[in-house]
């Protein structure tokens, strides 16, 4: 545990430092994804069938919002079914702008569910796409993630009756209602339309619950809610579903939400915490979660120089003096104060009688008689 503890914060932390660069390569890849997807199911305009128009498109989508990804491809479904039949591009372009209009300006964050639902068909784990976008979104998700589940379908369908539809001599109002009866009486999107949305709801109401292991049991929850609707719809609309499939897939479905918990959330519930205060107009009890982390111990290489060490043997160097100067300062060392007075004492009166001598008194006291 403490292995997979380290893997995990050394991936958020690699994913934190270099989040600039990941992000736009994560999104570039879904776009490519997503665009093979669309062409290898319908494919039917080849100058939207060809791997470089889709690597242009992917990178274009690398550095824009996810929206652009979701608006390119619609585009490319109207422009294969236009290659179809004008009928089935109008009919598309129509189902589209239904769905834009009533569900997915309400969940704008949230659509990239919509780009996530066919790929999940595309991947056989349907089931994992409403139990991740119940743990990581929110019930919003359900829009998006059921609005998926309708192209998904209607792609299907126009693969199925492409024969018919291409067909000049079909009447227009004959390939209107083939279109129609397609989409309108096709139980089994119905029915995986209701699994969806309601695993979604179901599993984003779990895991925002206080109690204990709450998003592991909302990924249990929600994948036996997913086989129990599509049991219910085979039993009562005659609904052809293969069943050990289906539940192959719903319970590797939970295996990879179960992953996502620990990646996204792992909670340390046995050190839970719970607290109580007050302010002057509420009480409050909040339960506190801590996340389950290790120390990792950061190793750092020094660097060691050998110049450093030079340059202090240069300063432990030890100074020499001259004999004279040592033997100067111990003279005056050992030179008593009293002997130091005397001699500046014999100075001064040696040298005052000089001076006094000097000044004829006699000749200036004449001078000044004079004067007088």
């Amino acid at each position: 545990m403490t292995a997979l503890l380290e893997i995990k914060q050394n991936i958020k932390k690699f994913y934190g430092q270099y989040e600039v660069y990941i992000l736009p390569v994560l999104k570039f890849v879904l776009a490519f994804v997503y665009f093979l997807w669309i062409n290898s199911n319908m494919g039917y305009m080849k100058q939207l069938d060809n791997i470089f128009v889709i690597l242009i498109l992917a990178l274009v989508c690398s550095i824009l919002p996810v929206s652009v990804m979701m608006f390119v491809g619609f585009a490319m479904m109207i422009g294969h079914c236009y290659a179809v039949s004008i009928e089935v591009a109008g009919f598309m372009l129509v189902l589209i702008l239904f769905m834009m209009i009533l569900f997915l300006r309400f969940s704008g964050s949230q659509n990239l569910a919509l780009i996530l639902t066919p790929l999940s068909f595309g991947f056989s784990v349907p089931a994992l796409l409403p139990i991740g976008a119940g743990l990581l979104g929110s019930a919003l998700s359900s829009l998006p993630a059921g609005c998926g589940v309708v192209i998904y379908y209607f792609i299907r369908f126009v693969h199925a009756q492409s024969a018919a539809l291409s067909d000049p001599d079909t009447e227009i109002a004959a390939k209107l209602k083939l279109l129609s009866d397609g989409l309108v009486q096709n139980w089994a999107m119905w029915i995986t339309v209701i699994a969806f949305v309601a695993v979604v709801l179901l599993v984003n109401l779990l895991r925002t619950r206080s109690f204990d292991y709450a998003w592991r049991i909302a990924i249990i929850v929600g994948g036996v809610t997913y086989i129990l609707v599509i049991l219910a719809g085979d039993f009562c609309f005659d609904v052809t579903v293969s069943m050990v499939p289906m539940i192959i897939s719903a319970v590797v479905s939970v295996l990879i939400g179960l992953v996502m918990e620990f990646l996204v959330f792992g909670g340390d519930y046995s050190r839970t915490e719970r607290l109580e205060y007050e302010d002057d107009e509420y009480y409050y009890y909040v339960k506190a979660v801590p996340k389950a982390v290790v120390a990792t111990s950061e190793r750092s290489i020094k660097k060691i120089n050998a110049e450093p060490a030079e340059e202090k043997r240069k300063e432990d160097i030890p100074v020499s003096y001259k004999k004279e100067n040592i033997s100067y300062k111990k003279e005056k060392k050992e030179q008593k104060p009293a002997e130091i007075l005397d001699n500046t004492f014999e100075n001064t009166i040696s040298e005052t009688p000089q001076e006094v001598d000097k000044i004829d008194f006699e000749k200036q006291l004449e001078e000044s008689l004079k004067d007088l």
